[in-house]
């Protein structure tokens, strides 16, 4: 009988973690289905930023601007966005070993880890990496605000000189069960190649002029691409901890069935002990 106590007990437990991960996974779909929906309404703004920006870039000649010039030097910062909790999958783990990777690619660079997320700081510090600076408690729900801010940090320390150049390192959002990890270059701000070539195409005036338009369109474009950036990881994370629910909770209804089968064994197995005995004593009476 302590056997079938045993049993039920490891079977309460795993039906009370079973309803935990449930609700979770109830939590994530909702914020993922929120977060999903600002990432589609901001991708279209921040493709065309990146369009005509890239154009201008390719138009404007050899107009200095101190956050598209290149740097001699090697200190190179990684902005690693990942989670404040865990329960996601490898969501975050993948994210920190792609930077390592990238590190590991580029062994001339002095690297520096800049992680904005609870999961990424614990991650580099654990292995000792150079963290330069640290940004926590963003939230499940990001706003332009704190992606401005982030930005406008990043870009001083760029202007500063205290850093070269500055990748980020987020995980790009195709759907709740695809998210691809992905680095890009933040700073200094480059024209993709394909707007280059859209540039001959079309001739554009610009007012007050293409440098004036410039001085304020780089760092808009900053902040969008980190406010993209932190709603794609945001998205994915949110994802990545549904589906893992999802799991964890199949997993927890596979095991209650393999014990209940087990307690089932156990209870018929006393009673036919029980009948036996019974047996056995009608037997020695006679």
């Amino acid at each position: 009988m302590a056997g079938m106590r045993d049993i039920k007990r490891r079977i309460r437990s795993i039906q009370s973690t079973q309803q935990i991960t449930k609700a979770m996974k109830t939590v994530s779909a909702a914020k993922l289905r929120k977060t999903q929906a600002k990432v589609v309404a901001a991708r279209p703004y921040s493709n065309k930023l990146e369009e005509v920006l890239g154009r201008l870039l390719a138009d404007v000649g050899s107009y200095e601007h101190p956050l598209l010039a290149t740097k001699e030097g090697n200190r190179v910062a990684y902005v690693v966005l990942t989670g404040e909790r865990g329960f996601a999958g490898g969501y975050n783990v993948n994210v920190c070993r792609l930077t390592e990777a990238s590190i590991r690619d580029n062994p001339q660079e002095e690297a520096l880890i800049i992680p904005v997320g609870r999961k990424g700081r614990d991650y580099f510090r654990r292995r000792g990496a150079n963290i330069l600076r640290e940004y926590l408690d963003i939230g499940d729900d990001p706003h332009y605000i704190q992606a401005r801010e982030l930005a406008r940090e990043l870009a001083a320390l760029f202007e500063q000189g205290e850093i070269d150049q500055i990748r980020l390192v987020y995980t790009r959002f195709y759907s709740a069960i695809r998210h691809v990890p992905e680095i890009r270059q933040l700073l200094p701000v480059a024209a993709a190649p394909e707007q280059a070539e859209k540039a001959e195409d079309i001739e554009y005036l610009y007012e007050p002029g293409k440098e004036g338009v410039l001085d304020t369109l780089v760092p808009r474009y900053l902040e969008v691409q980190m406010y993209r950036a932190m709603l794609e990881a945001k998205a994915s994370e949110h994802g990545a901890r549904m589906t893992a629910m999802e799991s964890a909770s199949d997993n927890a209804a596979e095991m209650i069935e393999k014990l209940t089968l087990s307690f089932n064994r156990a209870r018929q197995a006393a009673i036919t002990n029980e009948i036996s005995e019974i047996v056995g004593g009608a037997a020695a009476l006679n």
